[in-house]
């Protein structure tokens, strides 16, 4: 990505401390457990380690570090019954979700030759998870369970911990990043706007605001030749281009990919919403008749660009990417109704890695329903499953995630330039258009390969945002 952000996991363990001076060899045990569970955190994400815990001040010690470290999540291990204080200090003072994570080491026991000691340390890690859980429930403090087993090793507990890794990764990119306007929204599309103080306050996503003036001349500075042609191969390698593509063609949009590239860098930018409603004409109407293909390549290398201004959908096409490694911006297009097959789709920038093949660029000269003509670009999606995610608010400014999944089918789409997706939902086309509607998007969605929706929902638990599924 332009701009890299790493998730930050608090990860500790917890246990009896009446346990130890009775077994001694619980000590080792345990030190040998919690080493092997921290290898299956995955390396996306930067571990603060809190240790073992065995009394109320360790766990207060542990909550300093995670603390410090502005923590995007907290694992737990449990490696066998404790009581809740050597979890709660640890926590009282975060408001992120705390993973508790039941794994025991032996698959079975070994029942008639099973020593306490063995018991404690190998087979018992079930028996403080539910006073966790209760005790979290009363502290007002969001929670999860994962269990499992470490013998053999246990797919589902590896699958669980980066899901959740993946989900704490868009809090920190959020956090880290922030989000260009530039422009202001599309005139009278009122289920865009947005305050973007609130956004602040419960997407903890700050807006920086940019005027197209500054834009234009973005690439005066640009001279570096070597690098130009570095970034126009880069876009002719993406896209194929009608009539041909060659290194002249693209050199100004090049010169301009150069110069976004050093301001999103600049400015720590993680998504943008712009669009543009003047004249297009002389330098304006040069940087608009190359946006689209010019943004596309930002969204490539992990910027999210929403255009017509909404920033709702920049974010949720970030929370794709992020978790899913495809964005693509998307609306409902039309229905077929002689096949149950909605066609979903935008015209404007999109996400090479959804693309199933080479997407394609050409000239227009009008772009429909705004200023201006250029280049257009168009992606193909895989086929198969697809997740799609809206971002909308309450009256009272509240966020809400609204998410559905389908199936990609193959079959004809539009022709003229834009984006489609033939997609199958298990409801049918006509019930999904009514509960989709009926749940109050904007009119716009992202769209990512493959299946999200367990993912989308840690995300959301995550920011304490209600998650409403339409079908999957």
């Amino acid at each position: 990505m332009l701009v890299e952000t790493k998730a930050r996991v608090g990860v500790f363990a917890i246990a009896l401390g009446a346990y130890l001076p009775q077994f001694p060899s619980l000590v080792p045990e345990f030190e040998a457990q919690y080493e092997t569970f921290k290898t299956l955190l995955p390396s996306t994400v930067e571990a603060i380690d809190g240790g073992i815990v065995t009394t109320k001040e360790q766990s207060q010690a542990a909550g300093d570090k995670f603390r410090a470290a502005d923590v995007d999540l907290v694992i737990l291990q449990l490696l066998t019954y404790a009581t809740s204080y050597n979890m709660l200090p640890a926590v009282r003072d975060l408001d992120v979700p705390v993973v508790l994570v039941n794994v025991q080491k032996k698959r079975a026991p070994d029942y008639e030759h099973t020593d306490t000691a063995t018991w404690l340390g190998e087979l018992y890690a079930c028996g403080a998870v539910g006073e966790m859980a209760a005790d979290l429930d009363r502290a007002g403090k969001s929670h999860a369970v994962i269990t499992g087993v470490m013998e053999g090793g246990d797919p589902q507990v590896q699958r669980e911990l980066e899901d959740w890794c993946r989900a704490a990764q868009v809090r920190r990119r959020f956090r880290d990043t922030n989000l260009a306007q530039v422009g202001r929204p599309y005139p009278g599309m009122m289920d865009l706007y947005i305050d973007e103080t609130n956004l602040y306050h419960r997407m903890w996503l700050y807006t920086k605001q940019f005027d197209w003036e500054k834009l234009w001349a973005i690439a005066d500075d640009v001279t570096d030749e070597a690098l130009i042609r570095a970034k126009a191969q880069d876009i002719l390698d993406t896209f194929d281009i009608e009539g041909g593509g060659t290194v002249e063609k693209v050199w100004e949009m090049a010169r301009y990919l150069a110069a976004f590239e050093d301001w999103v860098k600049r400015e720590q930018i993680g998504l943008i919403a712009s669009h543009y409603d003047g004249y297009a004409q002389g330098k304006a109407g040069v940087l608009d008749s190359m946006l689209i293909p010019a943004f596309s390549m930002l969204i490539k290398q992990g910027v999210a660009c929403a255009v017509e201004g909404d920033i709702k959908v920049a974010m949720a096409m970030s929370i794709l990417k992020t978790i899913a490694g495809t964005g693509q911006l998307s609306e409902m297009y039309s229905i077929d109704f002689d096949q149950d097959i909605c066609i979903i789709g935008h015209s404007g920038s999109g996400d090479a890695a959804i693309s199933a093949k080479k997407p394609t660029m050409k000239i227009v000269p009008v772009f429909h329903g705004k200023t201006g003509g250029g280049y257009l670009t168009q992606f193909y999606p895989h086929l198969g499953p697809v997740t799609y995610l809206a971002i909308t608010q309450d009256r009272d400014g509240h966020f809400k995630f609204i998410t559905a999944e389908g199936v990609n089918e193959e079959g004809p789409i539009f022709t003229f330039g834009d984006t489609n997706m033939r997609t199958r939902f298990s409801c049918g086309a006509r019930a999904f258009v009514d509960r989709w509607s009926q749940a109050g998007p904007t009119h716009h969605m992202a769209a990512a390969s493959g299946r999200h929706i367990d993912t989308i929902q840690k995300v959301a638990q995550i920011f304490h945002v209600p998650v409403e599924v339409i079908t999957r």
